[in-house]
């Protein structure tokens, strides 16, 4: 049975306007995100000083005061964010107990190697223990990623069952699963790859129970208001949109064509932030980051 610190996260995403920080980057896309901020490779030594410098650079933007539940709805962490502290507690229990903000666990372990343009997810022998330590820390949902590069039916619904047959494992253990098959951006058939994953979307949602609900992660469609149906879905609780390498200009604009659908973003998120900021600078760069979003996620 749902605690009543899980019932409030679920009204607060179901009911409440705003968007999702992705904060998620793990492993290989770790050293880039800090470049970004400007942290060079030259300023760390290896996986665990690289994992302290992002740590750092998430704690400053969770406890920045424009980044609350007033505007954002949940952020997404990897593992190692889970298993650190921010100010005393973990990091979880930080976002919700101190900015109301819901936190989600990203629990796949990378991409399989490309087969019928598409990427599966790499097998999760440890899911179960990763979600029962989620449990423990009320975190209140999960995310794993996929990748669609082509059009291609049988490789799109590989991934469209295996993402779905994950999800029923998290919904067991009492989580919320989003759901990602990320269409890349730069597909020459994109298009067509987005109706082929729609229908096949479509069909696994009605094999879910009555009870049942997941949120789907979804790249921002070609076509406007092309996801309606999955928006509008009794057995999804939420869409959500990943920037999938868009600006922030560009995807807040395709976002708000899309009614319905809120943001996930998470270079479009830390775009334009500075290891070097003062606090004052850093924390004016992130208000407008995150006001932005936030109109646009209200479309």
């Amino acid at each position: 049975m749902a605690s009543q610190v899980q019932l409030d996260m679920l009204a607060k995403i179901d009911a409440e306007t705003g968007f999702i920080a992705a904060l998620d980057q793990s492993g290989g896309s770790t050293p880039k995100a800090l470049a970004l901020y400007g942290v060079e490779a030259s300023e760390y030594e290896g996986d665990e000083e690289m994992f302290t410098k992002v740590h750092e650079m998430r704690t400053r933007i969770i406890t920045s005061k424009v980044f609350n539940g007033e505007r954002v709805l949940g952020a997404i962490l990897f593992e190692n964010t889970l298993d650190r502290e921010i100010e005393g507690q973990s990091t979880a229990s930080y976002l919700w107990n101190v900015k109301q903000v819901v936190p989600f666990l990203k629990v796949d372990k990378g991409l399989e190697a490309e087969v019928n343009g598409t990427q599966l997810l790499k097998a999760m022998p440890d899911l179960d223990a990763l979600l029962a330590k989620a449990n423990a820390q009320n975190v209140f949902g999960t995310k794993m990623r996929s990748v669609v590069k082509l059009a291609n039916e049988e490789g799109i619904e590989a991934v469209v069952a295996q993402q779905f047959a994950v999800a029923k494992q998290i919904l067991a253990a009492g989580l919320m699963p989003i759901i990602e098959p990320e269409v890349d951006i730069h597909s020459p058939e994109k298009s067509e790859a987005e109706a082929m994953l729609k229908a096949s979307i479509l069909s696994h949602l009605d094999q879910l129970d009555a009870d049942q609900q997941v949120m789907l992660k979804l790249t921002l469609p070609n076509e406007a208001n092309f996801y309606e149906e999955l928006v509008k879905h009794p057995k999804v609780l939420k869409v959500v949109a990943l920037s999938g390498g868009y600006s922030r200009e560009d995807a807040n604009e395709k976002l708000a064509g899309n009614i319905g659908m809120i943001a996930s973003f998470s270079r479009a998120l830390s775009e334009g932030l500075s290891a070097k900021q003062s606090d004052a600078d850093f924390d004016a760069t992130m208000d407008a980051s995150i006001e932005s979003i936030y109109q646009a996620s209200k479309s």
